[in-house]
């Protein structure tokens, strides 16, 4: 919306395991029903609770609010997207990042294998690395550096 409507100007995206698209439609939505801490009950309500129930999957869903829906992503800013194994999210996250990639968008895509949603196991080693990984990749964007 601000590459759209003339500003801000935005100088990176921090995207870790996101929610974009509001269809529920990618494999990985549909295999994990119910992993912990993130699955397509959960994201079904978000979804609701966000765009309003009975609007979910519809063709009157802005891309501002479910940005897989966009058309054009050129001219946005740097991007990192992170994704875990196995998380109903994985499979949007990874095709988002791929056509950032073809907008000629420089992009990084993090995929943390045998991972659920977000890598959240306190103090585990991969939630340490996680946690490093989105500071580091938030250094580099805010300094311009972005990969």
């Amino acid at each position: 919306m601000a590459r759209d409507g003339g500003g801000p100007g935005l100088c990176f995206q921090y995207l870790g395991v996101p929610e974009l698209d509001d269809r529920l439609e990618p494999r990985s939505m549909r295999d994990y029903v119910d992993t912990p801490l993130w699955n397509r009950p959960a994201a079904e309500v978000s979804w609701d609770c966000y765009l309003g129930e009975r609007r979910r999957g519809t063709v009157d869903v802005s891309p501002y609010a479910a940005p897989a829906r966009a058309e054009d992503l050129s001219g946005l800013p740097p991007a990192c997207v992170s994704a875990c194994q196995y998380d109903p999210l994985r499979d949007e996250d990874i095709a988002y990042a791929q056509a950032l990639s073809h907008a000629d968008v420089p992009t990084e895509l993090v995929l943390y294998p045998g991972v659920i949603h977000g890598g959240q196991v306190p103090e585990s080693s991969v939630s340490n690395r996680i946690l490093a990984d989105m500071v580091a990749a938030l250094r580099r964007g805010l300094a311009g550096q972005a990969r």
